[in-house]
């Protein structure tokens, strides 16, 4: 059943959408991650512009975020005074990045720039989180007694403006949570992702934070923050299609009720090697899409804006 988006000035089969919308749900729900870094390659594979794709990505990361804080708020595996400081930074995050998106929007250089984020970003992420979850899934293996620490107390511990912070069980400084949140805010207005591929490693090894608190947390920043990225995309650029969204979210809302339920039956080591896998399968495709030659040198684009 083929669909016509106004913004996007293309036509999309509504299954296909609705089958991205209720994947990239279930990523959200089981990894605690928006599933920006997903849902917006899948847009530009299926022929939506990217300009469309960001913008209208980080709407249905709204969506999906929502149906999977509530389940964690269920299980009281959020830590809500983290979220909000995570907040503070990302809503201020949000606002630089959308001025960098513009800017590279004007000098015509805004999908080259898009793409070349996801390869360089989800690479080196995905990489570093590949490579850390198979030495904790190695640690997680042996006696008690040879286990290392998951995180010492280091530079983070000794920086200012302290506060505590209960559900986590820490006592740190509320500089690195606003730094942490500021580059997710960046990403998320650029990129059109939640920033949890980010923010989920960063919360664990750099904040040190229990995993078990850590996807209800990182969903709650990606909610706000993603919806104040959505609302500026539609005020400055108008390039937010409320057709293609409600067709996302109606998959995203479905899915995300899936990937809690799957993941409280799987280890958190386990869900952080998958995580890392799909990142780097992303940043792969994506990479050598844009180093193979094309089979049209020259097209023309409908999705294509003067």
């Amino acid at each position: 059943m083929q669909i016509y988006l106004p913004i996007a000035e293309v036509s999309v089969n509504f299954f296909v959408l609705f089958g991205i919308g209720g994947v990239v749900g279930i990523l959200s729900g089981l990894f605690g991650v928006g599933g920006g870094f997903l849902i917006t390659p899948l847009l530009f594979f299926i022929g939506i512009p990217p300009t469309v794709a960001v913008a209208t990505g980080a709407n249905q990361v709204v969506a999906s975020s929502v149906s999977g804080v509530l389940s964690q708020l269920k299980r009281k595996a959020v830590d809500v005074p983290m979220g909000f400081i995570l907040l503070v930074g990302g809503l201020a995050g949000s606002v630089a990045g959308i001025s960098i998106f513009n800017y590279l929007q004007a000098l015509g250089q805004i999908d080259l720039a898009v793409q070349l984020c996801y390869v360089v970003f989800l690479g080196g992420v995905g990489l570093l989180m590949f490579l850390e979850s198979l030495r904790a899934l190695g640690r997680s293996r042996r006696p008690a007694a040879k286990r290392s620490k998951r995180h010492s107390h280091g530079w983070v511990h000794r920086l200012p403006l302290k506060m505590k912070f209960r559900a986590s069980g820490l006592y740190i400084s509320v500089i690195p949570p606003i730094l942490v949140g500021f580059c997710v805010g960046v990403l998320g207005a650029v990129m059109g992702v939640g920033g949890g591929f980010i923010m989920v490693p960063a919360m664990i090894y750099l904040l040190g934070m229990p995993t078990k608190v850590v996807i209800g947390t990182s969903l709650f920043q990606i909610l706000f923050t993603s919806a104040f990225t959505t609302m500026m995309h539609a005020i400055t650029n108008q390039s937010v299609d409320v057709m293609l969204a409600i067709m996302l979210i109606l998959g995203g809302v479905i899915g995300a009720q899936i990937g809690s339920i799957l993941g409280g039956r799987l280890k958190a080591e386990q869900l952080r090697i998958l995580l890392a896998s799909l990142v780097l399968l992303v940043a792969l495709k994506l990479g050598y899409d844009l180093v193979v030659r094309p089979s049209e040198l020259y097209s023309i684009s409908l999705g294509a804006k003067g």
